[in-house]
């Protein structure tokens, strides 16, 4: 089964309006999660959308809220999000982090009290459209034990930056984590194995099963490297920005508590410093001496381009425990989720 990326995008749509979320928020939600799917992070696109939808059932998410700045200076902002969509939250953040950056040069925003917002890099990449450097970063539920530990005290807490360059797409999304969550979720729901290496059972013995790995521990990608990146993270991400941290972060796997993670975004405008033109040119040529001294290479984001055209082209495969998922969301909307796709 199959669904274009215009129609994913409008059955997201569809759905939230019909829950009653506004339009403008609808379709900041809808352009995160068909982002996610056309890059290839089918863990945190579609795939991750019911979790939305059961949030607004247990009320954990606020489709009427808004955000509330808190704090603010000429380069800092710190946001309130009251429960709204993770996106819509992340999405204002990062805006307002661009505006104050094309000012001053730079600029920071932190968010709490928002929810999960599913692929990182879309909100880098929003910088990024407007010729800014962008950096998001954000913690999650404890996945990752402490070195020589097999208690998850830290989440896979991921980091994503975008660069803008004359021609090439220059960004990088990843967990501080083996993997993300979300795709040890994803696993899970296609009774696939993970591969070795990724997770620890709750006694601490390697798995291969996602759902053993779910109830342990995630290792940390580079042992000690991980594990240092996922703990300053957790920091930024939590003491800083008003938001939990370690084993009081909940809420972005599990939509039926209150979500208590935090994000912070930072824009900075290459313009203030050596010019716009001038970075932009410097990078691409970087770029093209990486390509031409390691022939068949790829820079970082050359794999997502690759994919975002291939899947506009195909379009996006829906499992079938997705589509029984999605077809009872419609179902109780007076929506047909067959109806959306391409290919049934």
């Amino acid at each position: 089964m199959k669904i274009k990326a215009e129609d994913e995008k409008k059955l997201v749509f569809d759905i939230l309006t019909k829950w009653g979320l506004n339009k403008e928020n609808a379709t900041i939600v809808a352009d995160a999660t068909l982002d996610a799917d056309l890059k290839g992070f089918t863990s945190h696109g579609l795939g991750r959308f019911p979790q939305y939808i059961r949030g607004i059932e247990h009320q954990t998410i606020n489709i009427n809220a808004d955000i509330k700045i808190e704090k603010e200076t000429e380069a800092i902002a710190l946001i309130n999000g009251n429960l709204t969509f993770g996106q819509v939250s992340a999405y204002k953040a990062m805006k307002i982090a661009i505006k104050k950056a094309k000012k001053l040069g730079i600029a920071a925003v932190g968010t709490h009290n928002s929810n999960h917002f599913g692929v990182t890099g879309f909100y880098s990449d929003l910088a990024l459209k407007e010729s800014l450097i962008g950096i998001t970063i954000a913690n999650t539920e404890p996945a990752i034990a402490p070195l020589g530990g097999k208690t998850p005290v830290l989440g896979t807490n991921p980091i994503a930056i975008s660069i803008p360059s004359e021609k090439t797409y220059i960004a990088t999304d990843m967990a501080t984590a083996s993997s993300a969550r979300g795709k040890l979720l994803e696993a899970q729901r296609k009774g696939h194995e993970i591969s070795e290496g990724i997770g620890l059972d709750k006694n601490g013995i390697p798995t291969t099963d996602p759902t053993e790995a779910l109830k342990g521990s995630i290792l940390p990608f580079g042992g000690h490297k991980g594990y240092a990146l996922a703990f300053m993270i957790e920091i930024l991400t939590g003491p800083l920005v008003g938001a939990g941290y370690g084993t009081g972060v909940c809420g972005t796997a599990d939509t039926s508590v209150k979500c208590t993670k935090g994000d912070l975004f930072i824009a900075i405008d290459p313009d203030k410093f050596v010019g716009k033109d001038i970075f932009e040119k410097e990078t691409e040529k970087f770029v093209e001496e990486i390509r031409e001294t390691t022939p068949n290479t790829v820079v970082p984001g050359d794999i997502e381009s690759k994919k975002v055209s291939a899947h506009k082209d195909t379009g996006l495969q829906i499992d079938s425990k997705l589509h029984k998922t999605l077809t009872e969301i419609c179902e109780k909307l007076d929506l047909n989720f067959n109806d959306y796709l391409c290919e049934k």
